[in-house]
């Protein structure tokens, strides 16, 4: 079997479609001396956070959270698509891995982001489990610091479609998540990251004697470029029967056994100890923080870093600005001291004004009924309720007004339908049952006219007889000079009012 080329058709974010094979040239021998494929095209995005989320873009170099953060890989491969080869001998437990020396004032460092290939030439979808591992210093002499698995609850195993595939495994380390991957200097200045194939979609009893098969597994990739970086790129080689190679080895250990490119393996990785410089840092309100760097002040607070070695006693934070209307519903753009001292109504920081005009909406008035298009200063002018910036009266369920309610043995506030079902009569909007002159009547219940005694609205001798009747039984009803006693004096009152009339 020989080193092949393979042209895709790509759709959405997986390799799919036609694929037409041409030889070039000799047989390529991968590890093992297994026959190696080669995809060429976009690769799918597997990429999870370690606490579960999944994220559909890959932005390289991930955010930064503090230090600049610098990224190392030994492989000229684009992460996103481009051609790869497929390393079809790699067996269930075997581990791809990189080292990377870097200088020692980079330690301690945090590991952010880590990204590997994996491919297929298949003809059935296949699921592969795998596992992330971290080393402070070389795999084979390090100390194992981290380990992330698929377990498709938290972090999903591979899918890939039938046909020539690849994704791209990236893990990245929730900003949230406890237990951040801190490493330090182990004497070696060096850092090794490796991706395990945990388990394939189908798996030989002896991958020594004969390997997985290569169409119906995923593999990890190398590029095309050549092998550059030898004794950093790594193989961990399952132990058995007429295993030749086991245990750690670097690809300068290989021999013929070695894969033809470097491993395409990355990892974005944040030092701990840059000392960036610090300064004030003036917030969207006004106020102002001591001690921020660039980053944390713009990228995290949104604020506007003052420069390096600035300070707060010496910045002068600019006062934020927002919409301030005005009685006559014209708007301009004021800070809240400026809106206060012109008289306005400020709107908060932040808000706008709509040409000249305040923004408007709907207003409950006092009576129930609601008006559109007004401002909050019309509003409140007109004794109202404003729902806010932007509603109308179809959305908006103004509460119906309350008002004295009136009985012959007292009186409640109550909405006018609430009153005509308890059989009271409704002395209309905004009245209350308030006693002003405390003669035990509420005022918005006494009739204006006394000698209307039935209250049908017209003075007449059904009034007198009713007060007459009102007068025998004693209902304090009667008590017209309200001395708390029904008496002649009360009859003598009603008769001088009746003869006058209301």
């Amino acid at each position: 079997m020989g080193y092949r080329q393979i042209a895709l058709s790509a759709v959405s974010c997986c390799v799919v479609g036609m694929v037409s094979l041409s030889a070039m040239g000799a047989d390529e021998q991968g590890w093992r001396g297994v026959a190696t494929g080669v995809l060429e095209g976009p690769v799918k995005r597997l990429h999870v956070t370690t606490l579960g989320e999944i994220i559909e873009e890959v932005v390289v170099g991930g955010t930064q959270r503090g230090c600049p953060q610098q990224v190392s890989t030994h492989t000229d491969a684009d992460f996103a698509g481009g051609a790869f080869v497929i390393q079809q001998g790699f067996a269930e437990t075997e581990i791809a891995a990189s080292s990377f020396t870097v200088a020692a004032a980079d330690f301690p460092l945090r590991i952010d982001l880590m990204e590997m290939v994996f491919a297929q030439q298949t003809n059935i979808q296949t699921t592969t489990h795998w596992s992330v591992l971290i080393w402070e210093g070389t795999p084979n002499m390090g100390n194992l610091v981290a380990t992330f698995s698929s377990d498709d609850v938290i972090l999903p195993h591979l899918v890939l479609p039938a046909g020539t595939s690849g994704a791209n495994i990236a893990v990245s380390v929730d900003p949230n998540d406890p237990n951040q991957i801190i490493l330090n200097d182990n004497g070696s200045q060096t850092f090794t990251v490796g991706y395990r194939i945990d388990k394939h979609n189908n798996q030989t009893q002896n991958p020594c004697v004969v390997p997985p098969p290569a169409n119906q597994n995923a593999f990890p990739t190398t590029d095309t470029s050549g092998v550059l970086s030898p004794s950093e790129n790594w193989i961990f080689a399952v132990s058995g029967p007429f295993c030749v190679i086991t245990g750690w080895n670097r690809f300068s250990q290989l021999g013929a056994f070695s894969p033809s490119g470097d491993w395409v393996l990355r990892v974005s990785w944040t030092p701990l100890n840059c000392n960036l410089p610090t300064g004030a840092c003036c917030l969207s309100d006004g106020s102002c923080l001591d001690g921020l760097t660039q980053t944390e002040c713009e990228s995290v607070l949104s604020g506007t870093w003052q420069g390096a070695a600035s300070t707060c006693a010496t910045t002068n934070c600019p006062e934020p600005t927002g919409a301030c209307c005005f009685g006559t519903g014209t708007c301009i753009d004021l800070t809240q001291s400026q809106c206060g001292v012109a008289g306005g109504t400020y709107l908060g920081d932040g808000t706008q004004c709509n040409g000249n005009q305040c923004p408007t909406g709907a207003c409950c008035l006092p009576d129930g009924t609601c008006i559109d298009g007004v401002t909050d200063v019309e509003c409140m002018v007109q004794g109202g309720v404003f729902q806010g910036v932007g509603t109308d009266c179809a959305t908006t369920n103004c509460p119906a007004p309350v008002g004295a309610c009136c009985f012959a043995g007292g009186c409640l506030e109550l909405t006018e339908a609430d009153c005509a079902l308890a059989a009271g009569t409704w002395a209309g909007a905004g009245t209350d049952c308030v006693d002003g002159d405390g003669n035990g009547v509420a005022d918005a219940c006494e009739n204006p006219c006394p000698v209307d005694f039935n209250g049908d609205g017209i003075v007449d001798v059904l009034d007198f007889f009713a007060f007459v009747v009102a007068f025998n039984i004693q209902d304090p009803q009667a008590d017209l000079n309200g001395d708390t006693v029904v008496d002649v004096l009360d009859f003598f009152l009603f008769v001088g009012l009746f003869s006058a009339g209301c």
